[in-house]
């Protein structure tokens, strides 16, 4: 019964702490594009994204990662076996280069807030990948443990990573040609009036 409980509360903190992940890079990206507008919207987006930030980093992604790891430890308690089995150890080495990913949000954050972030909004959505990729990775180990088809599993993260650059340099161009149509319609205005 004991893991039940702990695979219940580990499978929710993976959930809140990903979902956290997610937006927290997110508003980074927010809190480097809101450089673009102009005074006083630049120091008020500013603000309001490093509060943001912090509640999300400290009141639900740190928690949620937390109550993952504590479960965890709960589960790994009720079978102390699986800590012989390969897929466990390279799926612990997965969640600590997400430890690891999740204490540099808390860097990158802290860089925003003293405004000497030097990562451009195109390079924060690539970084906001990193953990889907290991979301995969995790949730296909947990899943097929020892019997991962390997081959087919790499080519399936290479297209998913290709996948995501592709998106994110469309995601640039379109942008880029927005703002293009933006400024020569206010070109336009301009020359009317």
């Amino acid at each position: 019964m004991a893991y039940s409980w702990f695979k219940a509360f580990h499978i929710v903190g993976i959930v809140v702490w990903f979902a956290g992940l997610f937006y927290l890079v997110r508003l980074f990206i927010y809190h480097v594009e809101a450089n673009q507008e102009p005074e006083p919207a630049r120091t008020i987006l500013k603000n309001q994204y490093q509060i943001m930030e912090k509640r999300l980093y400290n009141i639900i992604t740190t928690p949620g990662m937390l109550l993952t790891i504590a479960m965890a430890i709960g589960l790994i308690s009720t079978e102390p076996e699986v800590l012989k089995q390969g897929w466990l150890h390279f799926k612990l080495l997965c969640v600590a280069l997400l430890i690891g990913y999740h204490h540099y949000c808390s860097r990158l954050m802290k860089k925003l807030a003293a405004d000497e972030c030097r990562w451009t909004s195109q390079q924060l959505r690539a970084l906001n990948e990193a953990p889907t990729v290991m979301l995969v990775v995790i949730v296909m180990l947990a899943v097929f443990k020892n019997n991962l088809p390997t081959d087919l599993t790499a080519w399936l993260i290479f297209a998913l990573v290709i996948f995501m650059a592709v998106t994110i340099q469309l995601y640039a161009r379109k942008r880029r040609l927005d703002k293009e149509k933006l400024t020569a319609q206010i070109g336009q205005i301009q020359e009317q009036s």
